[in-house]
């Protein structure tokens, strides 16, 4: 994120929780959990918007849950490095989301020279877990989304696991775990997982980092398998940073809480 962006967002962030929204709270993952997980922090942020204390205690009402994945820059051991991007998730979440629920974002390890850190589908298996054991969620109401890498995880852990979701929304997501210029050689295995869930791309027509092409080309895939609740949105005059509108959509709000898990 170039200095600019970073001032944006960090603006928007302070007028975003002056306005009455929640602060998010650091929480951590059981050692036992972090065991098994191969490129995720023990530290994760939860936002309970418009959830007292004691909403918050499983056995109360279940919520709904918005999971937001992280791009590359917000990578490492560092959850303050997460923190900023989860601007990205609650930039329009006080305006538009009336009801009470929570907004979880866990933070992707670095890895190593090796092997670089990114989303895993069976560490967010294990993230999701713990969050329905600890928390009140409502199963029916999981949503996904996720920024950049984030948006490629949102592409892989929605087309490994789709019956943990109500609805997915990547954004400017690759198909690769390999980076920008990777693409996950099952496409279609994961365009035929994804057939009957809920799913809006979103894109800019310019973006230099991930082509648009990515998200035609998983919309158009998921399509061919009949896929009927599949579509894509493509911003003509942005880049990489189209997140920008696609979380300030109050579309995007209203559709993605309206979905329940079938």
């Amino acid at each position: 994120m170039d200095s600019i962006a970073r001032v944006f967002a960090l603006t928007l962030l302070a007028s975003t929780f002056a306005a009455g929204a929640a602060s998010p709270e650091v929480r951590q993952l059981p050692k036992t959990v972090c065991t098994k997980t191969t490129f995720l922090n023990r530290d994760f942020l939860l936002i309970a918007h418009k959830t007292s204390a004691d909403e918050l205690k499983t056995g109360s009402k279940p919520l709904p849950l918005l999971i937001y994945l992280h791009g590359s820059g917000a990578r490492g051991d560092d959850i303050e490095k997460a923190r900023k991007n989860v601007v990205r998730a609650a930039q329009g979440l006080d305006q538009h989301v009336k009801e009470p629920c929570l907004v979880v974002a866990p933070q992707c390890g670095k890895g190593t020279r090796k092997e670089m850190g990114i989303w895993q589908p069976q560490d967010l298996n294990l993230l999701l877990e713990h969050l329905q054991q600890t928390l009140p969620v409502d199963e029916r109401r999981v949503y996904l989304t996720g920024n950049s890498m984030g948006g490629f995880g949102s592409w892989a852990w929605a087309g490994e696991s789709p019956q943990h979701f109500a609805a997915v929304a990547p954004v400017v997501g690759g198909l690769g775990f390999g980076g920008p210029k990777d693409v996950f050689p099952e496409l279609e295995r994961w365009a035929t997982n994804l057939k009957d869930v809920p799913v809006w791309a979103f894109h800019g027509a310019t973006d230099r980092v991930v082509p648009a092409e990515r998200s035609e080309r998983m919309v158009k895939l998921i399509r061919d398998k009949g896929g009927k609740r599949a579509k894509l949105t493509i911003y003509p005059n942005e880049g990489h940073g189209a997140g920008r509108i696609a979380f300030h959509n109050e579309a995007y709000y209203r559709w993605m809480f309206a979905q329940r898990r079938r």
